[in-house]
């Protein structure tokens, strides 16, 4: 069976593509796979991600091949998958999980603690954004874009002193550059990061029993509880929240911080229930959010926004 497969053209994501299809193939072993790449309105678009009015900037146009048959299935990193997929479309599989936490790195092997004070610090996450600025007050936090390689460049200590950014994509490219783990407490992660989620038609039955052999069944359950969640409180790119679902035998516990967009103010939920229904502890967990007060927290995420959009 042949079949061709939708990624973006970046590296990291012909990457990740690459890795599923050698998984794939340890599994199927009279198949083949081809990779076409296809260009989406997050390659072409260099205003920062959370300034961009539209779910799904990294995907659209990918799984749109799929809805029309151009291509078999898609690879994403899963935090760019929005929840309102087509109705013709399903996250078919997703493979182990990758690490979930974030990580600095610093033209002067810095950390986040004990960098200069003054120091510019790059990220291209809000999120993330909110969460330097409540460690470290006293840095300047600007938008960068670009791939990791080009990131990692920027952190020279000419535009930028430091970058934080996922530390799964720096796995999974491999790139030798030295960096600093932050912990998961302080920086809460974007739901589904670490993960990636592979899209097929829902119709096709073959195609998606092929794909669940290198599903994860644990990987599939937390993110089912972090997606749950911020479908209940419809987080984005542009409203700072980050969540962690974690199985621990029979039971899963789902961790959730949302801040301003100050970040002077922050809510945090602490869910702990069975693993057969995820999708009930994401919801649980964010009506206990809405319970606390946590559209109060969105009030002011507009003016940040434009604020950022002109640095």
């Amino acid at each position: 069976m042949n079949y061709i497969v939708g990624a973006r053209g970046s590296n990291l994501s012909l990457t990740q593509t690459n890795w599923v299809i050698s998984e794939l193939r340890k599994m199927n072993h009279d198949s083949e796979y081809e990779i076409k790449t296809i260009t989406t309105k997050g390659d072409t678009d260099s205003r920062p991600l959370f300034t961009i009015d539209q779910k799904g900037i990294f995907e659209k146009e990918i799984d749109r091949a799929v809805a029309q048959k151009e291509i078999d299935f898609a690879v994403h990193s899963l935090k760019d998958v929005p929840s309102d997929l087509d109705e013709n479309l399903i996250i078919a599989s997703i493979p182990k999980r990758a690490a979930v936490n974030d990580v600095f790195i610093s033209s002067d092997d810095s950390s986040l603690e004990s960098i200069k004070e003054g120091a510019v610090i790059g990220t291209s996450s809000l999120r993330r954004a909110v969460q330097i600025s409540r460690k470290r007050p006293d840095v300047i936090v600007k938008p960068i874009r670009g791939n990791i390689e080009t990131r990692i460049k920027k952190a020279s200590g000419e535009n930028y002193d430091a970058i934080v950014l996922a530390q799964a994509g720096i796995s999974r490219l491999g790139v030798d550059v030295k960096f600093s783990p932050l912990t998961i407490d302080d920086f809460s992660p974007s739901p589904g990061q670490g993960a990636i989620a592979i899209v097929a038609r829902a119709d096709d039955s073959q195609t998606i029993s092929m794909l669940k052999k290198i599903e994860d069944v644990d990987s599939r359950l937390e993110i089912e509880a972090e997606r749950a969640l911020s479908d209940f409180v419809d987080s984005g790119c542009r409203f700072p929240i980050g969540a962690y679902a974690k199985s621990n035998g029979s039971e899963m516990t789902l961790s959730v911080r949302a801040f301003s967009v100050d970040g002077k103010k922050s809510l945090q939920v602490n869910k702990t229930g069975g693993k057969e229904d995820p999708k009930s502890l994401g919801k649980d967990a964010g009506e206990e959010l809405c319970e606390k007060g946590v559209s109060d927290l969105a009030l002011n995420w507009r003016e940040k926004v434009e604020e950022w959009n002109k640095t």
